[in-house]
């Protein structure tokens, strides 16, 4: 998945998802055709599991 997707994942900023790389909570698996970062869907989820017990934002999820 790529930066935006993550962002859209999690409910955070894109901002917020290259802040996660720059700290190490998540790690780039990959680079896309155009050489966007590429991350997997576990990956995301647990850095945003791991950084949210620090955050004040609410677990968002949606339905399939």
């Amino acid at each position: 998945m790529t930066v935006k997707e993550a962002a859209l994942f999690t409910g955070v900023s894109a901002q917020t998802v290259y802040s996660w790389v720059r700290r190490g909570h998540l790690t780039v698996t990959g680079l896309g055709h155009r050489g966007q970062k590429l991350f997997r869907h576990l990956d995301v989820a647990r850095a945003e599991l791991g950084t949210r017990a620090k955050s004040k934002r609410a677990l968002v999820t949606t339905a399939a």
